[in-house]
Parts: C-alpha cells; sequence; structure tokens
C-alpha cells in the first residue's frame, strides 16, 4: 500500500467574522444586523484542511495570536487530522481576522493580517526540518512575500517541488516563478501575472482556473489542454479554489500526474461549491472518487 502524500502547506490561518444585513450603514450610522457567525478561514488553512480530507499527511506552517481565535484554529487543526505543531502562537499580536458584511448577496471584507506577518523567512528556517521532508508544498500570497521567495529557494535546492496559489495577486518575481514547480492563477490572476513577468518563460507550470469551464494549462511544448469542470448545484463558490489547490497538490504528490491531478481537483471543487462556508464544503476523497465515476458512466 502507499503511504499517503506529505503535503506542507505554509500560509494564513484567519477567523472569519460574518455579519448578514439588510443595510450597510453609511458613515457614522449604526444599524441592526440579521445574524453573526465565525467561520475557520485563511487561504493556507483553508487548503491545509481540504488536503487533510482528501487523504495527505499534511502540515500547517503559520502563526496564530495567543488568543481564543488561535487556540481554537489550531485545535481544528487536530480535529481535522492534520499536523499543528509547526503553528506558533504569537505573543502581543491578534490572529488574522477577516471582518466580512453580507448585505443582498454581496460581500464587503476587511482582512486583519494579525499574526499572519510573523510567517516569516526565520519561522522558516525553525521549521525546515518539517517543511523538507514533505514530499510537496503548497502556499498563497497572505503572508509576506520574502516568506515565499525564501521558501521556494530552499525548496528548490532540496529538490521538492512548490505549488505557488498567487491569491490574492501581487507582483511575482520570474526567479520565484521559474523555480515553482506550478502556479495556479484563476484567469483575473494569470492577466495580472502577465504584466508582471514574461509567462512564455515558464511554459508547462501554469494551471489556469476558470471555474464552471475548467481548467486550462499548457505543455512544456506549447500544446494547450483543458480539463472539464463538473456539473454541480452551486450554493457558494467561498473555498472553491482552495479546495482545488489542496486537492490538486495531494494528487499529484500521489500520483506524479498532472491530468488526472486536475481532475480529481476539479471533481472536489465541484463539490465544494455545493455546500455554504469555505471549510464547511470541503469533501472528503470518498465522495471525490463517487462523483469523478458518476461523470464517467
Amino acid at each position: 500500500m502507499k503511504r499517503s502524500p506529505r503535503v506542507c502547506v505554509v500560509g494564513s490561518i484567519n477567523m472569519d467574522m460574518v455579519t448578514t444585513t439588510d443595510k450597510v450603514p453609511e458613515q457614522g450610522e449604526t444599524v441592526l444586523g440579521e445574524s453573526f457567525t465565525t467561520y475557520p478561514g485563511g487561504k493556507g488553512a483553508n487548503q491545509a484542511i481540504a488536503a487533510a480530507r482528501l487523504g495527505a499527511d499534511v502540515v500547517m506552517v503559520g502563526a496564530v495570536g495567543e488568543d481564543a481565535f488561535g487556540k481554537s484554529l489550531k485545535e481544528r487543526f487536530r480535529n481535522e487530522g492534520a499536523d499543528n505543531e509547526a503553528i506558533i502562537a504569537v505573543p502581543h499580536e491578534s490572529t488574522g481576522v477577516a471582518s466580512i458584511i453580507v448585505s443582498d448577496g454581496d460581500n464587503r471584507i476587511i482582512v486583519a493580517p494579525g499574526a499572519n506577518k510573523y510567517v516569516t523567512p526565520d519561522l522558516i528556517q525553525e521549521k525546515q526540518d518539517i517543511i523538507l521532508s514533505s514530499d510537496i508544498i503548497l502556499m498563497q500570497f497572505e503572508i509576506p512575500m520574502e516568506t515565499i521567495e525564501f521558501t521556494v529557494n530552499l525548496a528548490y535546492e532540496h529538490q521538492i517541488p512548490v505549488v505557488i496559489n498567487p491569491a490574492p495577486f501581487a507582483d511575482i518575481s520570474e526567479t520565484v516563478a521559474e523555480k515553482a514547480a506550478f502556479l495556479t492563477p484563476n484567469n483575473l490572476e494569470l492577466s495580472e501575472m502577465k504584466q508582471s513577468i514574461d509567462t512564455s518563460l515558464i511554459k508547462g507550470k501554469i494551471i489556469e482556473t476558470r471555474g464552471e469551464h475548467g481548467v486550462v494549462f499548457t505543455l512544456s511544448d506549447g500544446e494547450e489542454k483543458k480539463v472539464p469542470s463538473f456539473k454541480a448545484e452551486v450554493k457558494d463558490t467561498t473555498g472553491a479554489g482552495d479546495t482545488f489547490n489542496g486537492a490538486f497538490v495531494t494528487e499529484y504528490a500521489k500520483e506524479k500526474n498532472i491530468e488526472k491531478a486536475i481532475l480529481f481537483a476539479n471533481a472536489a471543487a465541484s463539490l465544494a461549491v455545493e455546500k455554504r462556508g469555505a471549510q464547511e464544503g470541503m469533501p472528503v476523497r470518498a465522495a471525490v472518487v463517487q462523483r469523478m465515476q458518476e461523470a464517467d458512466r
């Protein structure tokens, strides 16, 4: 029996605080809202939970505050079967939060990074034995860019593949892009990426996600491949991209086949959008396999 793929996620950990209201207040105005809920979030945490549910042996490298949110979020990783020993608790700093106002189907979001600022090159050095024992590393852009660059260089030296999900988008150096195994932008992020680097230098590395229109990637010889999406009864697209990334690295580390990994990730994402909430909708492996089998009939 093959062992589970070892996935290391280096990234953000947040608590999402969601207030639903009929009316968004004007400057200086107070209104009564309808409901308030907290959800575990942060792109790094979301992707780690997705990978864990899909059968990966996951370790999360990140930072929380020494507060109630931090304790709750660390415990969630343990409950999901993900290793939380490389998550540090930063004294006198809040856990990262996203304050989200939902009104009439629209979102307004303020993100306070808090402890996520402390996911630094020093932390990567401190946890490098854990990181370098992984089969694959996954990162996003909700932590300092210098940490992403440092981690990519470290992994490249030790021949460990790195997948970068460039979201939310920020300028990336050509050196980092060239040393990464894959980049997984959506179509808008890819447009922005093309303005900052020459993407022709990284053929065969870009996996472009297009939501219901599936995924497009280009082989190193320039051939473009399209992998279709799966039909879904969409309720909430929050976390679909994070599910895709967690699923892709899990399956790619397991099978070393890009197209199969993308197809698996598309199936996982199609299940994620059928439930509300980012982590709440993330599927287990058996459900993904079943969806793929049903699509083949």
